[in-house]
């Protein structure tokens, strides 16, 4: 008897293997080969959303892929190129509804489904444009201690209460709604100290006044489903801001997402959703356009 493919299992299988394995998928996933972090863009330049941003970044992190757009096979035609014999291509899942006649009232009603199709990264196939080829490989950037004038523009336009002292601690207090951050010159650089703020002001987004995720989970694993969110939120607008996020979590926040996300296989799909959501509130608060994202 054939044993039905679960999806939403797969993925997070896939999930659970790269954070045991210390390589979550969220992170940067080229060692110092790219310029910078990049999200993953469809044939038509749209960037993909919520859980395929960590299913794409997982195989680029994998095989080592630097550019950012993915096709499927019939794409790549389309576009005049032809992917390469042999190559094998990257799972990404797409959400829908149908409708069915409920058998009790007779009315139709929206069943939800996720269904799963293969594509391609643009270093798997031959004759694209070269729009679509991968940026030139360049050292990761060191914005060193002093603070860059563009990024404290950028929080400072969300309107988060963003507030400094000499206290070693990076957090953001729900009841008082502020974040705390320690002084710029006390981390080893400033790219650190943007990625650590971006952590906690997606923190900042669950509040109540704005998209109210603390109330909407609320049970045991609401703790470490809420630092996932902030993590994956994190790399999203770092990579939108053209920044390297910093991955330095305890080793209890990596124990925590583990037995969340064993519990539950579909955390991590709600997690990434969550976190799409908190990072494009910042930007649009921010009022940072796509192609001001895209200059960065």
């Amino acid at each position: 008897m054939a044993v039905k493919f679960d999806l939403y299992q797969h993925v997070t299988d896939q999930i659970i293997a790269s954070i045991e394995a210390g390589t979550p998928a969220w992170r940067k996933p080229w060692t110092g080969e790219a310029a910078t972090m990049q999200m993953p863009r469809r044939a038509n330049d749209e960037t993909y959303r919520g859980i395929n941003v960590l299913m794409l970044w997982l195989v680029a992190m994998e095989k080592g892929y630097r550019a950012a757009h993915w096709f499927t096979y019939r794409q790549a035609q389309e576009h005049g190129g032809q992917v390469r014999k042999g190559e094998k291509g990257a799972m990404v899942v797409k959400y829908g509804t149908f409708d069915r006649e409920d058998a009790e009232t007779g009315e139709d009603r929206k069943i939800p489904y996720l269904k799963g199709y293969t594509v391609f990264n643009a270093e798997q196939i031959d004759g694209l444009p070269e729009k679509f080829h991968a940026a030139p490989a360049e050292t990761a950037r060191d914005l060193g201690t002093e603070a860059d004038h563009r990024l404290d523009a950028f929080f400072s336009a969300t309107g988060a209460d963003i507030r400094t002292s000499d206290d070693p601690r990076a957090y953001y207090h729900p009841a008082q709604d502020f974040i705390h951050m320690p002084p710029i010159a006390t981390f080893h650089d400033a790219g650190r100290y943007y990625a650590t703020l971006a952590h906690e002001a997606c923190h900042w987004t669950g509040h109540k006044s704005r998209l109210d995720r603390f109330s909407r989970f609320t049970d045991r694993k609401a703790y470490a489903f809420e630092e996932l969110v902030a993590e994956i939120g994190n790399c999203m607008t770092c990579a939108s801001l053209g920044l390297t996020p910093d991955f330095g979590q305890s080793g209890a926040y990596v124990e925590g997402w583990l037995r969340a996300l064993a519990d539950d296989k579909r955390l991590i799909f709600k997690a990434a959703a969550e976190a799409q959501k908190a990072a494009e509130l910042l930007l649009k608060a921010a009022g940072t356009t796509n192609e001001e994202r895209a200059a960065a």
